[in-house]
């Protein structure tokens, strides 16, 4: 058996174009572009990369993106007033604030000071509360991306047992609950489960997203089982290389002879978190107007 890739990088190209299509036509609706602020906070190298990509995206896509560069030492108290003002901004839809902050910043005060109909990063705990009793919010990017990957390979997970592997608040909490609401049935493992390896081998679907490069090995999986690796870690460099290689959680080259499916670290579904947050942006700038967005579009 060879496993089959699962494209993130050409699903999530097929989705931005999507959402740039709506986009377009909620411009015509609203006399204005749907409009995604991202906050950064200090010069946190990786951070600056990701917000240079996010600004790229959003303006692909047929929206505005408005960008906000803060010091380092910016206080928390502007750093609040910046988001209350985009909070009454009515040409945001969306805002972003990109962790981590500077460790004199209090994320979760941040975070809950969005709107919840602007978070659309959904990490705020009304969003999350909605996910959790089945109502609609917007729902973390990572995960959302990795269940539309499931649902694209698999169709209906219903009856599947699946492994997340990882308890996070951005990944693993949210990917149990999406999978719950579609009817798999749900464990999630960490660094405390006893007899990891015995509780992957049972999965029909394994999500790892614990940051261990490698960590799962080809011999804890099921064969015939769909893996999705949310991971991202950068091994060390070799004799001569400037920079080691990036790999997921789970050692590629080992399960692609025992899953039926996988995502490659890099291109799977790192690619489509940027998608889903533009998704994301776009669904808010239709609720913001009043305006329904049409069934299926995205």
């Amino acid at each position: 058996m060879v496993a089959q890739i699962i494209d993130g990088k050409a699903f999530a190209a097929r989705l931005r174009e999507r959402v740039g299509e709506q986009a377009a036509k909620f411009e015509g609706l609203a006399g204005r572009k749907a409009g995604l602020a991202v906050v950064l906070v200090g010069e946190d190298p990786a951070s600056q990369v990701y917000v240079r990509s996010k600004h790229k995206a959003t303006v692909a896509a047929n929206m505005e993106s408005f960008e906000h560069r803060l010091p380092a030492e910016t206080t928390e108290a502007d750093l609040l007033a910046l988001v209350d003002q985009l909070n009454a901004d009515q040409t945001v839809d969306g805002i972003l604030v990109q962790l981590p902050l500077p460790a004199h910043l209090d994320e979760k005060a941040v975070i809950a000071s969005i709107s919840p109909d602007k978070d659309v990063d959904g990490f705020h705990v009304t969003n999350a509360g909605r996910l959790a009793v089945g109502q609609s919010g917007f729902v973390p990017c990572t995960p959302m991306g990795c269940m539309m990957l499931l649902a694209d390979r698999l169709g209906d997970l219903s009856g599947l047992e699946a492994v997340v592997i990882g308890r996070s608040n951005i990944v693993g909490k949210p990917m149990a609950q999406l999978l719950l609401d579609a009817n798999a049935t749900v464990t999630i493992a960490h660094s405390r489960t006893k007899d990891l390896a015995g509780v992957v081998k049972r999965a029909d679907i394994v999500v790892a997203a614990v940051g261990r490069a490698e960590m799962v090995k080809a011999e804890w999986l099921k064969e015939g089982a769909t893996v999705i690796d949310v991971g991202i870690n950068r091994l060390p460099p070799e004799p001569g290389a400037d920079k080691g290689r990036l790999v997921g959680d789970v050692d590629y080259a080992g399960a692609q002879s025992v899953a039926a499916a996988i995502t490659p670290v890099p291109g799977g579904v790192g690619p489509m978190t940027i998608a889903v947050l533009l998704r994301n942006t776009l669904i808010a700038a239709y609720r913001n107007e009043g305006l329904d967005l049409p069934d299926g579009a995205l």
